[in-house]
């Protein structure tokens, strides 16, 4: 009898191997996954951070299980020319170019030989300090595979004017603070990508139109998949820290589908001022994604009104049921895949000021 189980056992491992041997190249796709990471080690912050024995989980996965580890400019200018990409495929993305990224991250990208893209904030840079990597250290992994694109000069919140600024200086400044971040780059290292990273993951409307004016395509920190049709003025990533980089949740997050959002009213992630359970109205497009399992949450709590206003042509409305508070929130939603292990993935900024 164990000889039998045995032999039954051997022969499937056999079967697959010979189907693994035989199976056609990866689908090709519309879609990707971007990650945002920021430091790496066990003595950091961890809301910032993941420790190197975490990222090693999540380097082994990609390269274990099928994904493609592409350069982000890659990625984006596929989207943006509606070419396809490889299902399974993500882009590295780390904010600040804190020397960690040298230390710990470089050295086990560099192992794979996968790019990665770094969001530098300039100014800690230029004053040399401590917790920064140094010109020299980027110099060196622009010819292993890294690329350096702008993250402001300052890393201030953009969004907050100065007293007494009226907008057209707040505007200046911010643009200035852009522009600075890019032309020390490009001083140092050469010319770099135009992809901008927003500090904190934070903007509106306002903002976004700057970026547009710069000729740049903005990224911020909610979460979801990117696709040929998302806002390439702020392309949503996944944050890796803390407990949201076990893999676990790491797994779901990486082989995550775009949620087809057509639309979403109101677009200005700025509250107005009285504003506390917004409510945001979502014309979804038609997909493989099951509308029964739609569900949505707030800041990672399912404390959220949702309602289907017309099911049939992909229009719903989800509201919190609490006011939110000060400062950068998330209505994320997701949906189950009719036919694979998968999620579809939305989700959406709110920033109330205090």
């Amino acid at each position: 009898m164990k000889r039998f189980y045995r032999n039954m056992v051997n022969g499937i491992l056999y079967l697959t191997a010979l189907i693994l041997c035989f199976a056609p190249p990866a689908a090709a796709a519309d879609h990707a996954v971007i990650l945002q990471y920021h430091q790496f080690g066990s003595d950091t912050a961890p809301s910032t951070s993941v420790t190197p024995e975490q990222f090693d989980r999540h380097l082994k996965y990609f390269d274990e299980n099928g994904f493609t580890v592409w350069p982000l400019d890659k990625i984006v200018s596929y989207l943006q020319g509606k070419k396809e990409l490889p299902d399974k495929c993500v882009a590295i993305t780390i904010d600040d170019a804190y020397i960690s990224v040298y230390e710990k991250a470089f050295p086990r990208l560099r192992k794979y030989g996968w790019p990665f893209t770094v969001f530098v904030a300039t100014e800690g840079v230029d004053r040399g300090f401590k917790s920064y990597m140094t010109w020299d250290q980027m110099r060196e992994m622009a010819t292993k595979g890294a690329s350096f694109a702008g993250h402001g000069h300052t890393h201030s919140y953009l969004l907050r004017r100065l007293k007494g600024e009226s907008e057209k200086d707040w505007r200046e400044r911010v643009t200035r603070d852009i522009r600075t971040s890019f032309e020390r780059i490009e001083d140092e290292i050469g010319a770099g990508s135009r992809l901008f990273a927003y500090p904190y993951g934070e903007y509106n409307n306002e903002l976004r139109e700057i970026v547009r004016g710069l000729g740049l395509v903005g990224l911020g920190q909610h979460s979801g998949a990117v696709w040929a049709n998302s806002d390439f003025l702020a392309l949503p990533r996944f944050p890796m820290a803390a407990g949201y980089a076990e893999m676990d949740e790491f797994r779901t997050k990486v082989n995550s589908l775009p949620l087809p959002v057509v639309s979403a009213e109101p677009d200005d992630p700025e509250l107005s001022e009285g504003v506390v359970k917004p409510v945001l109205k979502l014309k979804i497009g038609d997909g493989e994604y099951q509308k029964d399992s739609l569900a949505c949450y707030v800041n990672g709590q399912r404390d959220i009104r949702l309602k289907w206003i017309d099911r049939d042509k992909g229009v719903v409305e989800v509201a919190a049921n609490k006011p939110l508070p000060e400062g950068r929130s998330h209505y994320s939603c997701t949906a189950k895949h009719k036919t694979q292990p998968r999620y579809f993935w939305y989700s959406h900024l709110w920033i109330r000021g205090g």
